[in-house]
This record gives structure tokens, sequence and C-alpha cells, in this order.
């Protein structure tokens, strides 16, 4: 057979006549992405993914299906080629519907991969679930006990019911296995790392910087490291002993050390961390209590300063007396029920709007409220004095108005609703706002202004946590932790640390879903949530244990049969996110109404979602051509084109010991239900 001479991206190849482009390309090594080529088949050219430029004639064409030709030069590597490869992908992408990653893992600020640590939880692999937690959650037990559950919000378990537990896992998994799970860690590289602030964030930054090899100094200003987690959440939602065990850990992965009553601008140094160390993170809390803007405002006491000194003193404390705390957030619920502990027969919560639109967690407000805390909306403070040894606060009623920048309805005072109340104990827990340690750059709100990217704020120096974001949770802390630790990494190795493009082609939030559009692996397990289990009421109202017990193994392993499991079962390896993602495609790039099919479960163990079709027409040549049946094919003409079953008719089991289309979808429409 005759050699013919090629060059591609100006480089000499010989091959055999009658070969393509792409199979010259492969054989020496080239990579060139395709969706519908398959060796089995014959050419599909369905997809135009691996297309190429003929340099002599300027016309692009399909590699997968474009014989060789003598002298013939190729290009597979431009920007013309890309942009015309990233052009067929977000046309593909426009088309194609199915949720890539399950909502929670979306929802979740830190990313931990949620569906797979509630699916291993399901089968009772506890350690399992703690490996893949510790990924992305270096704190599972303090998370698994005050995280927010954003995961929960956007489960989709929602659209039929009550969300899965999803948080209780990271509880169980990391109280049963914490212990005795180290992390495979590589041996120290001699370069140093300096962390301001021993808190959530700092503690993420020391963890993975330790991952990487790099040794860590966390310098903290409090008596014990621990930060918002020791200082600032009550005991009876998150016991001391477990801060202690949590942060003894990093002890024991060695490389990292915490100094404590250190202060930056006090007894510590920018200078002496700059010429001491390789990088700097600075990851201080936000500590001062945001004002009410109220007339004699200073006879009050700021929220997380008083926790701070309940905290210091043990979790006790004289009684408060009547205590009215003002604010709508967490903080403000820790402070009513923490004046309940502490002996306080009148605990009032005043928040200027109304109970809908309070930032503090719903289960928050109802375990105040069966602790005796007693609220009053619409009402906001407008000035505060002492009278024979008793404040007298001077309130107004509100109205609400139209959303402000919040998403909120703007309160609005109602002129003559003024009254006064008198109490013993006046809060203020209207928020917190961070003090950024002299000569950092800060932004309008006060807080330190850093590279989104790579969590950089100036010559190696970093930052992380609320000194960024502003007041956030502690998950929100460590995912930020993470960035920084990842930002120093490449910093160190000369590099810009940017977060890898991912997409993630979604059937839309779970709010916008009729139940009619969940795609189902099997039936609804019509399991109802698990309730929590609290101690006794009289004992939440006087004394700091812990209010809620962890669930049992048992309850657990039948909560995880409640997960719909709604991510793809190809998401781990999909050949059009792959080259989206290294094309930079993007879902939204081409806009338009998309067709809705229905998907096909009917099969035992194969799934058929014929919105994830790309009508690469691989599988319906590989059932004729390669397996000799005639079992799938394309029904009507021009865009409602779609793939389905002969006559309707449900996959028979023998494709169950066959395989070969689903092997070779390069989407996952056609897949196997369980592949894990």
């Amino acid at each position: 057979m005759a050699r013919i001479n090629i060059k591609i991206d100006n480089k000499p190849y010989q091959s055999e006549e009658g070969k393509t482009i792409l199979e010259v390309a492969e054989e020496n090594g080239i990579h060139i992405p395709t969706l519908c080529h398959h060796e089995k088949i014959t050419h599909n050219t369905s997809c135009f993914v691996c297309v190429v430029k003929d340099l002599k004639t300027g016309r692009f064409m399909p590699s997968c299906s474009s014989s060789i030709t003598e002298n013939m030069e190729i290009e597979s590597e431009s920007e013309e080629v890309f942009s015309m490869r990233q052009t067929a992908l977000n046309l593909l992408l426009s088309e194609h519907t199915g949720d890539c990653e399950a909502p929670c893992t979306i929802a979740c600020p830190a990313h931990a991969r949620v569906e797979e640590y509630v699916r291993a939880g399901r089968k009772r692999q506890y350690l399992e679930a703690l490996k893949i937690i510790k990924e992305r959650i270096p704190l599972p037990m303090s998370i698994g006990r005050v995280c927010p559950r954003f995961c929960e919000k956007d489960c989709r378990r929602n659209v039929t019911d009550k969300a899965v537990a999803i948080n209780d896992f990271k509880r169980l998994a990391a109280d049963l296995f914490y212990d005795r799970y180290m992390e495979e860690l590589p041996e120290l590289t001699g370069r140093k790392v300096s962390i301001v602030g021993a808190g959530p964030a700092g503690l993420a930054v020391a963890y993975y910087l330790r991952l990487e090899g790099i040794a860590t100094d966390l310098y903290e200003k409090m008596p014990q490291p621990g930060g918002m987690l020791r200082y600032g959440i009550p005991e009876y939602r998150l016991p001391k002993a477990i801060v202690d065990k949590e942060i003894a850990h990093f002890a024991k992965m060695g490389g990292i050390r915490i100094h404590c009553n250190r202060a930056l601008g006090e007894n510590l140094s920018l200078e002496e961390l700059k010429a001491n160390y390789d990088a700097i993170a600075i990851t201080v809390g936000s500590w001062q209590p945001t004002p009410m803007r109220a007339e004699g405002e200073e006879m009050a006491i700021g929220g997380i300063n008083w926790l701070e000194t309940i905290a210091r003193n043990g979790w006790s404390g004289a009684s408060p007396g009547k205590t009215i705390v003002i604010g709508g957030g967490n903080t403000a619920m820790d402070c009513t029920r923490t004046a309940v502990r502490l002996g306080s027969a009148e605990v009032y919560c005043f928040y200027r709007r109304t109970e809908k639109e309070m930032p503090a967690e719903q289960i928050e407000i109802d375990e105040a409220r069966d602790e005796g805390v007693r609220f009053q909306f619409l009402t906001a403070p407008v000035k505060l004095k002492e009278v024979n040894g008793k404040k007298i606060l001077a309130c107004i009623q509100m109205e609400l108005g139209e959303p402000d920048a919040s998403g909120r309805r703007r309160p609005i005072p109602i002129a003559g609703s003024e009254f006064d109340v008198e109490a013993d104990t006046i809060i203020a827990a209207i928020g917190q706002k961070t003090v950024v340690p002299k000569d950092l750059i800060h932004n309008r709100w006060g807080d330190i202004e850093v590279n989104k990217d790579n969590n950089q704020m100036a010559e190696k120096i970093f930052s992380a946590g609320d000194c960024v974001t502003g007041p956030a949770t502690v998950v929100e802390a460590v995912a930020g932790g993470r960035r920084a630790a990842l930002g120093i990494v490449a910093h160190l190795n000369n590099e810009n640390y940017q977060e890898p493009y991912t997409i993630n082609v979604s059937r839309g939030h779970w709010q916008s879903l009729r139940p009619e559009d969940l795609v189902l692996l099997r039936d609804i397990n019509r399991n109802d949530r698990q309730k929590q289990h609290l101690i006794p009421l009289a004992e939440r109202k006087t004394t700091f244990k812990e209010v809620t017990k962890t669930f049992t193994e048992e309850e657990i392993a039948r909560e995880g049969e409640r997960c719909l499991e709604c991510s793809c079962t190809a998401k781990n390896d999909c050949k059009l996110k792959d080259f989206s993602e290294l094309y930079s495609a993007h879902p939204e790039a081409i806009i338009g109404e998309k067709l809705h099919h229905n998907y096909d479960t009917r099969h035992p163990e194969i799934i058929l979602d014929r919105n994830k079709c790309i009508k690469c027409g691989i599988c319906v040549k590989i059932c004729k051509d390669v397996v000799n049946k005639s079992l799938l094919g394309f029904k009507d003409r021009g865009y409602g084109t779609y793939l389905d079953t002969a006559f309707n008719q449900a996959l028979p089991l023998y494709c169950k010991d066959c395989g070969e289309c689903l092997e070779a979808c390069p989407v996952g429409a056609l897949d196997w239900k369980n592949k894990t």
C-alpha cells in the first residue's frame, strides 16, 4: 500500500493510503478530541469536535472521516481550531440536559462530594465516608454539628417531601472514625508558612498546606486555638471537647504548631513574619460588633463579645436577668439561648423584620422558642438609657416596604409607634465586622481585599475567612482556607493559582422542578426524614449539655436510602464534560428552548436518558453492526430527533450481559444505574 506524506502542525509524518487524519494523528501521539468516533463502527461524523484545518485549502474538516492525501498540511492546534471545537461543544451543550453534579454538592461552599459520602453512609462504610468528607472539610466533627446545611436547602428530595439529613452523615462518620483516621502525608519540604489566626480558616490553611508537605506556625491571640469554634459558638451547640479533639489531630499530622496569646500588632509583627517565613496567611475573625445606630448604644453589650466572655468563663456566669437581644441572625439566637441557660427567666428577641426574613436558621429559631425565648418582630431600637440600675430601651414599630439590596423587604418606621421596655441586660447582635490589622489593604466594608482566584492580597501574603468575606459560616471559612493554601502552594512554585474550570449542566434548581422532571434510578424510598434526638427540655434550659445527639449507624443507613442520587451516572467518565472543560465551552453560550424527553428505567440495571443524548449514533451502530441486534434507533426528523428503543419496548434483560452500547456512550445517555 502506498505511503502518504502529510504534515500535522508543521511536523512531517508518513502513513498508509486510505487512513483518516484522526488515525494518523492517534498513531503519532497527537490527541484530537472526538465524541462520535468509535473504532468498532463506520464513521458517524456527527459531533464535529474533531475538526482540523487544511492549510492548503483553508477548509475546516472532521478528522474522523477525512482521508489523508499526498502532501496534505493539517493544523490540529491553533486559536481558530480551538474556537471551532469550542463552538461545536457549545452547540452540543445547548441541547444536552442532565445534572453533572448533584445540587447538594454544588450548594456546599466547600464543594464536598456530598452524594458520594451519603452513599458510603448508606452502605455503612463510615471510614470511607470520612475520607471523602475530609477531602474538602478538615473539621468534620465541628461542621457536622454547626453547619447551616446549604446542601440540604438544595437537596432534590425537597421536591417530594423533606431533604436528606446530609449534615448528620458528616457528624456520625467523624464521631466514629476521627481518632482512627490519618491522612497520607508527604515528607516535609522544608518550606514554612505563618498563619495569623487559629480559627477554622487558619486551621484549614494549615491542613491543606500540610497535605502538600509544607509546615506551618499558627499564631492565635486567644489563650486557646479554635477561634469562633471555641469562643463564638455556644457549648450546647458545639462542645469544646470536640474542638479540642479536632485540633489535637493537627499536632498528630506533624509540621503544624500553634502559638497562643500572640496578636498581630501587639507581640507579633508583619515584618517579623515576612523575614522568617516563605509566605503568610492572615485568617483573623470578625470580632467587632456592628453598631445599632441608636442613641446610648454603648450601654448594650455586643453579642459576640458577650459570648466570648461566657466562653472564657467555661460557659458559666451570673444570670443576666431580664434580657433583650437585638438581631435576627444565628449569633442572636446563640445569645438568647445562652441567656436562658444562665438562668434568665425572661429572654426576648427583638427583630426589625418578620420571622420570614430572619437570617438565622429555622431550627435555631424553633429551638429558641421551645426553650422559652419570646420573639417580638417588626421592632427596632431607637434609644437606650439607664434609670435606677435598669436599662430602658426605646423602640419603634416597623412595617415592611420594598426589597432592599439583601432581597428582603426593607423595614420602615411607623410614625407615632414608639414605646419603652425595661430590661437588666441589652445585647446587640446586629452583626459583626473585621478589625483589619494595620498596614493591610481593606475594602469599603472593612474586610481584607484579595485576589478571588488565589486569595492573595500582596506579595507572599494571603488571606481567608471572615476577614475576607465578612462574618460567614465555618464551612465557608474552611473553603476559603483551602483556596488560600492552594494559592500559597502555587506562589511558592512561581505559579498563579486559579481554580480549574468546571462545567455543570443542570436540570435547574430544585425549586423550579416539577416532580415529573426528576430522573429516578430506583423507586423513591418512602421513609420519613430521621428526626433529631434532643435532650430533655429541662436539661436544655438549665445546662450547656449538647442539645442534639448523633444518629445511630442504623438511622444513618436508613436515611441514606432516601437519597435520590440525582447526579449524572457518567460524571466521572463523560467525554462531553471533559472536552467542554478543556475547551472552555459553556452550557449557556447558546441559549434556546431545550426539548424535553422522557427517560426510560424499565430495565432493572440500565437507564436511557434521552435528554443527555447528543445524537452521535454510536449506540445505534454498535448494537446493529457489532452485537447484531437492532434494539436502538432514532425517531422523528430534524430538531426533534430522539433516541428510542425498537417499538418503544423496554431493553431486554439480556442487555445486562452485553453493555457494549453503554460502555461506548460518551455522555451517559445510556448507562448502568449503579456504577459504584
